[in-house]
């Protein structure tokens, strides 16, 4: 069996300006990094702005388990099933990140027969938007440490600096750190930390701006420190706007590159969903739906946090209404939540099934909350028996969905073209009364218990350390009426990840809280969430190398 990074190699890929062209956008329109990658130009974004929206199709899946459920390989496979169908659709997805990458997870591209190419430029540096971002954010944490050395003249409190550096990689010593050690003239010595780039407020701005007016205003509110009065200090009273825009401007533009079976791809953006809002940039979704009829991206990890993030604050916050949503599963993975080692996987076992399903259903549930029509669609393994299928297929149909077999790892387009014709049934046959889960008038806590009670299934939430406090100081300063973005493990409904299932009878615990006024949104720390990961004891680092000829192995 080919890996992935195989499979990619040997891809035979259009120059992007072809790929381009069938979507009618000129040469001129692009800007090329090399012969498969290209950022589109403003004024092309212009020129389609007064286009009709094409439909919008959002891709999820129940809670990730080490069996691997298959949620951007879907995504993909699902936009070259369209192509197969004669559909003109477009894909929107986030970029890796390079510490996932090095890290536990591989790459971030797709897999199989259904994955976006050039795969290791994607997955490695790609057009250097990360970079971009990192450099912004370490601007920030430079001039706002260089200005308290000067003499401080806007009474920034060394013990409330809230601004973090930040580094595309997993480093767990950088979580915790103190800086200006050594003479006077290198600057104050206080604690200080690193979070990982896709954690950064920078990504989130970057990823809800509308364009570069917008971009600016969002930078300049970004509350860095506090003052010894308690009152917030920006990004704009540190003067520091207009040079982060300029490190920027070229990332703000979104990405176009390609998918093995030449389907357009716009990758932008890349927050994670279990530390921000898990979700590819606006700018990239909305110039998609200009582009095509059909517009398939994807939010990160569960739906119950990137789904409920790509509702409850991107589409809040941009406008945007979903038409249908794929949700996507794994025999492998609901036996896993029914209690099966993961090296038993490979073995029927309905009992395991039922009692694991509890999860699909439960995210089936929180989806229809939202009022859009949901199809689920099982990734499929060889080892999945009829019988497991069968029963999968029934339970969902009882439940209102519609049901399809995903075979896009080993099949690509040809894999998807039962999955996207349920997909194009739905849009034709389920209208989307898409509505958000809470109002923004409703106080930080009420909103915080609306996503832990209707969402998560918790009893109650409690508040620990200054928690509390730190969300009545935000309200004071005017910032109750923002959406609330939780940070909280990927692997469960719940704020502990041993918990698999559908938990019942937990509550969440609340231990931290702060804003993102750049982004627009309240941040809400649970569990033992932690927004620097650290690396495994193998990490994929280890397996990754690149020969004489310059070509990379490892990557998958």
């Amino acid at each position: 069996m080919k890996t992935d990074i195989q499979i990619a190699q040997e891809a035979v890929m259009e120059p992007i300006t072809e790929v381009a062209a069938k979507l009618d956008i000129t040469a001129d329109e692009l800007e090329l990094y090399g012969k498969y990658k290209a950022k589109i130009s403003d004024e092309y974004m212009k020129r389609i702005e007064k286009n009709p929206d094409g439909k919008l199709i959002l891709v999820t899946a129940i809670n990730p388990t080490p069996a691997g459920e298959g949620k951007t390989t879907t995504s993909v496979g699902l936009g070259q099933a369209f192509g197969k169908l004669g559909k003109k659709a477009i894909i929107a997805l986030r970029e890796p990140s390079l510490g996932p990458c090095f890290g536990i997870k591989g790459g971030a591209a797709g897999g199989g027969y259904a994955q976006v190419v050039p795969m290791e430029d994607l997955n490695l540096h790609f057009t250097g938007d990360f970079h971009a971002i990192t450099s912004a954010n370490n601007l920030l944490a430079a001039l706002l440490d260089n200005h308290i050395q000067q003499g401080n003249e806007l009474g920034i409190d060394t013990r409330q600096v809230v601004w973090k550096r930040c580094l595309d990689m997993n480093d767990r010593v950088l979580r915790n750190i103190v800086v200006g050690l050594g003479n006077k003239l290198d600057g104050t010595v206080r604690e200080d930390h690193f979070v990982i780039t896709v954690a950064s407020e920078i990504m989130a701005v970057l990823c809800l701006a509308a364009d570069m007016e917008d971009l600016k205003k969002r930078l300049g509110r970004m509350v860095i420190a506090y003052n010894f009065a308690g009152e917030p200090v920006t990004a704009a009273d540190l003067n520091a706007v207009g040079s982060m825009a300029a490190l920027l401007k070229d990332a703000l533009k979104p990405n176009l590159i390609q998918t093995l079976e030449h389907t357009p791809a716009l990758v932008h953006g890349g927050p994670f969903a279990n530390i921000a809002h898990g979700c590819n940039s606006v700018r990239a979704t909305k110039t998609a739906l200009k582009m095509a009829d059909y517009c398939i991206t994807e939010a990160g990890f569960g739906a119950d946090l990137g789904a409920e993030k790509f509702f409850d604050i991107k589409c809040r916050m941009a406008g945007l209404k979903p038409d249908a949503v794929v949700l996507v599963a794994t025999v492998r993975a609901l036996k896993y939540n029914g209690g099966v080692a993961k090296a038993d996987l490979n073995t029927e076992n309905l009992d395991a099934l039922k009692k694991g399903i509890v999860n699909l259903e439960k995210h089936i549930e929180n989806l229809h909350k939202y009022k859009v029509p949901v199809v689920v669609t099982l990734n499929s393994f060889i080892t999945d028996t009829e019988a497991e299928i069968a029963y999968v297929k029934q339970f969902c149909e009882d439940r209102n969905c519609e049901f399809a077999i995903s075979e896009v790892w080993e099949k690509g387009g040809d894999g998807g073209i039962e999955l996207a014709q349920k997909v194009l049934n739905t849009l034709e046959t389920k209208k989307s009364d898409f509505e958000v889960l809470y109002d923004d008038s409703l106080s930080l806590k009420e909103k915080i218990e609306a996503v832990a009670r209707e969402i998560y299934g918790a009893d109650k939430v409690s508040y620990v350390g200054n928690a509390s406090k730190q969300l009545q100081k935000l309200e004071d300063l005017g910032f109750g009426n923002m959406p609330v973005c939780m940070a909280k493990t990927q692997y469960s409904l719940s704020d502990d990840p041993t918990l698999l299932g559908r938990p019942e009878n937990f509550e969440v615990t609340v231990r931290e809280a702060y804003v993102s006024a750049g982004a627009g949104f309240v941040v809400v720390l649970t569990g033992a969430v932690m927004t620097m990961p650290g690396l495994p004891k193998q990490p994929a680092a280890n397996n990754i190398d690149v020969n004489d000829e310059g070509v990379i192995t490892g990557l998958f």
